[in-house]
C-alpha cells in the first residue's frame, strides 16, 4: 500500500493523510480551504469562525465551499458547559450536516450522542485522546478513529510520546492520528512509518500565509525552540502548551490553590474550566489578532523546532506529501 494511502484518507475522502487541526482563535476559513484544496483536510473551529472572524456559521461553510469543493471537517468541543453552548453546538452540527460536511473531530466529554447523529447521516467521527482510558471510552462510544494527542502537542497537550501513545493504542482496531510534534516533513514521514494513519498539525499552520494570526505570533513560532514550550493550567484548568514569553513568566503557569481545589471537584471542575475558557478565549483572541502590543500570550507545540519559514498552507501540505513519497522511492 502506498505510504499516503491510509484509513484516514479513505475515511475523510482525501489524498494526503494530513489534518489541519482546529485552533482557537487561529483557524480562519481561508486556512481551512487551502489545506483541503491541497489534498489534506482543514477542520473548522466554529467559535473562531463565528466569534473571531465574524461569519454566520452557515455562510462561513458556504464560503469555504466556494473556495474549494474538497472535503472539510468540523471540530466539536463536548466538555460540559452552560446549556446555551450545548444548544449552539447541536445547532452547528445540524447546519454542518445540512451543508454536507462528513468528517468530524470531537474533543473532551463523551462523543456518543454526536457519533450516533453523525453515523445516522453517514459521516465519520474521530475523537481526541491523550491516553488509553479515554481512548477506550471513545471506542465504546463508536468513534471511527482516534486523534492521539501526545506530549509535543500545542494547546491541550498529552503526557506520552508519539511512540508510547501509538504502542498503547494500536490494539484497539481504530486508525490512529499523530497529533503533536509535526513541524517538518521528516516528522510527518516518521509518524507514518511508526504506523500512524496520518497526522494532525496546528502550530505549523499558524506559521502559514493564510492563517489569520498576527505576524508577531507567526514570528514568535519561527524564533521559539522546543525547550521554550511550557505547560500552563491557567488557560483552561488543564495543561496547555504555550510559548514561554515575558508575559507568561510574569503571570506564572500554575492555577492558584483555590482554583486547583475547585478543579479537582467532580461537579465544580466543569464550571471552573468554563470560567477559565471564557477568560482565556478573550485573551488569546486579543493576543493572536493584535500581536505583542497586547500580550505575548501564544499557544504552540514543540513542533516549533522544525518550523523555519512562513509558507502558503497548500505548499506545506505538498512539501510534506512529497517527503513521504520520496521516503519510499
Amino acid at each position: 500500500m502506498p505510504i499516503l494511502e491510509t484509513q484516514l484518507t479513505r475515511d475523510a475522502g482525501i489524498e494526503i493523510p494530513l489534518i489541519c487541526g482546529a485552533m482557537y482563535p487561529c483557524t480562519n476559513p481561508e486556512l481551512v480551504a487551502e489545506v483541503s484544496k491541497a489534498g489534506g483536510i482543514g477542520i473548522i473551529q466554529p467559535v473562531s469562525m463565528v466569534y473571531v472572524y465574524g461569519r454566520d456559521f452557515r455562510e462561513g461553510l458556504q464560503y469555504i465551499r466556494r473556495l474549494t469543493p474538497k472535503p472539510i471537517g468540523l471540530n466539536l468541543i463536548l466538555e460540559k458547559a452552560p446549556k446555551a453552548y450545548q444548544d449552539r453546538l447541536r445547532q452547528w452540527l445540524e447546519i454542518a450536516i445540512e451543508e454536507k460536511v462528513e468528517f468530524f473531530v470531537t474533543a473532551l466529554g463523551n462523543p456518543k450522542e454526536m457519533v450516533q447523529r453523525v453515523h445516522d447521516y453517514g459521516g465519520i467521527v474521530y475523537h481526541d485522546v491523550t491516553e488509553r482510558k479515554w481512548a477506550l471510552k471513545a471506542v465504546d462510544a463508536g468513534v471511527d478513529g482516534l486523534i492521539c494527542v501526545n506530549d509535543r502537542a500545542g494547546g491541550h497537550s498529552g503526557t506520552l510520546s508519539p511512540r508510547q501513545l501509538f504502542d498503547d493504542l494500536q490494539d484497539l482496531g481504530k486508525p490512529l492520528v499523530c497529533a503533536g510534534g509535526i513541524g517538518a516533513p521528516e516528522d510527518f514521514v516518521r509518524a507514518l512509518k511508526i504506523g500512524y494513519a496520518g497526522v494532525q498539525m496546528g502550530t505549523r499552520f499558524i506559521a502559514s500565509q493564510e492563517c489569520g494570526a498576527h505576524s508577531d505570533y507567526k514570528q514568535a513560532i519561527l524564533r521559539a525552540k522546543a525547550k521554550e514550550i511550557v505547560l500552563s493550567d491557567k488557560l483552561s484548568g488543564v495543561p496547555v502548551s504555550v510559548i514561554r514569553t515575558p508575559y507568561i513568566e510574569k503571570i506564572g503557569t500554575q492555577a492558584n490553590p483555590v482554583a486547583k481545589w475547585l478543579l479537582r471537584g467532580r461537579k465544580t471542575k466543569h464550571w471552573m474550566r468554563a470560567l477559565y475558557a471564557v477568560q482565556s478565549m478573550w485573551k488569546l483572541r486579543k493576543a493572536s489578532l493584535q500581536g505583542a502590543t497586547y500580550q505575548d500570550y501564544w499557544q504552540a507545540g514543540k513542533s516549533v523546532e522544525g518550523i523555519q519559514a512562513i509558507k502558503p498552507a497548500g505548499e506545506i501540505v505538498k512539501e510534506f506529501a512529497e517527503a513521504a513519497r520520496q521516503s519510499t522511492a
